[in-house]
């Protein structure tokens, strides 16, 4: 039977549901992180949104006390980026990963380190990781001293990339700040990665939470490559559609794929989201304008707003003072309708609360508070105010 062809408002419709954004899901915060198969986190503060734009009732003290038990991590795997992932999952994606990061060590410090083993120089590293946790300062600092007149921050960074360390707390805690330290992942959960990772496993579990999706955009989202023999070897296992530029996409026979006109509610996803950066083909969630809009040269992805399941927007919080929180939302391609201001600026009131208390309960300290969201115009220009 030919496949069926799917639009990209039913590619777009799929990919919401299953990002737990068409509507809030009553997971707990370890079980949202593992269906979501980790949530990409250069910073400290986007996983926490990006989780309570997904979970109901979601609390900032529930995700920092998975990092304080050990229950999740701050580790890099796919894409040669930081995530946070499940400890159970860090065991699986770092050695599935691990040559990502081999990859970018050759590519952007071999001329750094010439003249050196970049593999001496991570087991000198290492060894001083297994003496103690230490952040990328010490790190270059001591391993300085071995190898005096060559470049320190390149030496700090082949044991962080090449060997299997993870970023403790209190790094990536809800309020808490601080330079990143490392430890072996080995010490941190008391176990060493998986030696025989279970790569058709993780396809499949991005394909609950991303697809329909090509094998590019297995790939994308991996930073993995030649997953296509992966694919072929899941084949008969699962349902293969066709995109309307006639690339084969692949899905779990029984993950939901909603009505392409399912209404779907406004959303403020975090910066860095996984929701705009796990396809190759994104057009299902951002057109190519607004892609290109949101493009960084040095990687930065900012917090995007979804209308009807298709980013138009960016928004950034800041807080200039206490008891003050500000929320701009610019949008993107077009003016925004009062309808869309109406309710982005309700879900922004409830987000500028999440950003101040972490999602905790009010109490008798909440009074006097100033929360403002602001609608920036598409161009630079005017800015509209709304004041909770």
């Amino acid at each position: 039977m030919h496949p069926v062809t799917l639009t990209p408002r039913a590619l777009g419709r799929a990919l919401v549901a299953r990002q737990l954004l068409a509507e809030r899901s009553q997971m707990s915060a370890l079980e949202a992180v593992e269906h979501l198969v980790g949530l990409q986190a250069q910073a400290p503060r986007p996983p926490y949104f990006g989780l309570w734009s997904r979970l109901a009732g979601f609390r900032a003290e529930e995700l920092s006390g998975l990092l304080r038990e050990r229950k999740a991590v701050r580790a890099g795997v796919m894409r040669g980026t930081v995530h946070l992932v499940s400890a159970a999952d860090c065991l699986q994606l770092r050695p599935l990963t691990r040559g990502i990061y081999e990859r970018l060590m050759r590519s952007n410090y071999r001329r750094r380190l010439e003249g050196l083993d970049m593999w001496e120089v991570a087991d000198a590293g290492l060894e001083l990781l297994r003496q103690q946790p230490r952040t990328a300062r010490e790190l270059a600092r001591l391993l300085g001293e071995r190898w005096p007149g060559h470049d320190a921050d390149a030496l700090a960074q082949a044991p962080r990339a090449l060997c299997d360390v993870v970023q403790i707390p209190p790094r990536g805690l809800w309020g808490a700040s601080g330079l990143p330290a490392y430890d072996t992942i080995e010490s941190w959960l008391g176990r060493p990665v998986s030696p025989e990772p279970d790569v058709e496993s993780v396809v499949l579990r991005y394909l609950g939470a991303y697809g329909p999706a090509s094998v590019l955009d297995a790939q994308t989202w991996s930073g993995l490559t030649r997953l296509g023999e992966v694919f072929e070897r899941l084949r008969p296992q699962l349902r293969v559609f066709l995109s309307e530029g006639g690339r084969e996409l692949f899905d779990l026979p029984e993950a939901p794929r909603p009505d392409p006109e399912l209404p779907l509610p406004v959303r403020f996803v975090a910066e860095y989201d996984n929701l705009v950066l796990s396809h190759a083909d994104r057009t299902r969630v951002i057109g190519d304008e607004e892609r290109a809009a949101i493009a960084s040269r040095n990687g930065q992805v900012p917090g995007t707003i979804l209308v009807d399941g298709m980013v138009r927007g960016t928004w950034k919080v800041r807080q200039p003072r206490k008891r003050v929180a500000v929320l701009t939302v610019t949008p993107l391609g077009r003016r925004l309708t009062a309808d869309e201001e109406r309710t982005l600026a309700a879900e922004g009131e409830r987000l500028l609360d999440f950003a101040v208390h972490g999602g905790e309960d009010a109490g008798s300290g909440r009074g006097g508070e100033e929360f403002t969201v602001a609608f920036a115009d598409p161009a630079p220009g005017r800015t509209a105010r709304r004041t909770a």
